[in-house]
């Protein structure tokens, strides 16, 4: 289950460039991808490429959905700006102040998040 908005996964913005240019890019309607049934746009074909063969490395955790509201139980849309990679993962946060609190307590809100997570995904896929 992905936050899909504007029709792609983390706004259009490339899942790839987060970890291969660390920031965020705008994808390009040229470099698109189908996955898990939604779609995803990339700023390069090499960035869609590496998302092809390896799509589980960078896609956003918690379905791309704010970090910190499931944390909190709940889900929020995202701005593409207000992310982290934490142990290799991507991470995303409704915006730069909900990011600040988020990061008050990386492991204890990943810890929880990790925990909500399923139950959250099971109510948004009925």
């Amino acid at each position: 289950m992905f936050n899909v908005q504007d029709s792609f996964v983390l706004k259009g913005f490339d899942a790839v460039a987060y970890f291969q240019q660390g920031k965020a890019i705008p994808g390009n309607s040229n470099f698109t991808h189908k996955w898990q049934d939604v779609n995803w746009r990339f700023s390069t074909a090499e960035n869609r490429d590496l998302f092809i063969k390896n799509p589980e490395k960078y896609a956003p955790q918690y379905g791309g959905f704010c970090a910190w509201a499931v944390s909190r139980g709940y889900t929020a849309p995202i701005d593409p700006n207000a992310w982290k990679i934490v142990n290799g993962k991507l991470y995303l946060n409704v915006n730069l102040d909900t990011q600040k609190r988020w990061e008050k307590d990386i492991p204890g809100n990943i810890q929880k998040g990790d925990q909500n997570w399923p139950g959250i995904a099971k109510k948004l896929c009925r």
